[in-house]
């Protein structure tokens, strides 16, 4: 069975509802999750937040967090997961921000970087990420197999 129908499949049994906010993926995420039937039952919403604008407008990021650290950063991945969980009421709730490429790294923030934020209830988790630069598509299938990984493990451990 693929990660998305497992996923979907244990969202189901547990009645749990989902929620993502994406940027570097592109709705990516909210695709591999839409594309297994039966997914309404447990998908709210997917926000694809990719300008530092839809961060600030609809997911609220302060703009002071993304001016001092960063989009793809721990903090601004922290608020936007805490925010989609306030707007989504959502018991899941997952954050993608990153460095795609082909441009736009640098020695600090390299392209491949990512962060995952997953909320589940009260508990929250972001992991930081360097996939290696093999294109911008590899990054971000790669994002999302590991998010899909993540969900797996987490949903089966704590709800």
């Amino acid at each position: 069975m693929t990660l998305n129908k497992k996923i979907v499949l244990l969202l189901k049994r547990k009645k749990l509802k989902i929620a993502f906010a994406e940027s570097c993926t592109g709705g990516m995420l909210s695709s591999a999750i839409t594309s297994v039937s039966g997914s309404s039952k447990v998908f709210t919403m997917g926000l694809v937040t990719y300008s530092n604008q839809a961060k600030t407008t609809l997911l609220k990021i302060p703009l002071k967090i993304i001016k001092k650290y960063g989009a793809v950063s721990v903090q601004c991945c922290l608020a936007m997961v805490n925010n989609l969980s306030k707007i989504s009421k959502s018991k899941i709730c997952v954050s993608i921000t990153g460095i795609a490429g082909p441009k736009g790294g640098s020695r600090q923030k390299p392209i491949g970087l990512v962060y995952i934020g997953i909320k589940i209830g009260k508990k929250v988790v972001v992991n930081k990420y360097n996939f290696k630069n093999k294109g911008r598509i590899f990054i971000q299938k790669q994002t999302v197999k590991k998010t899909l990984n993540l969900l797996v493990m987490l949903i089966k451990r704590d709800s």
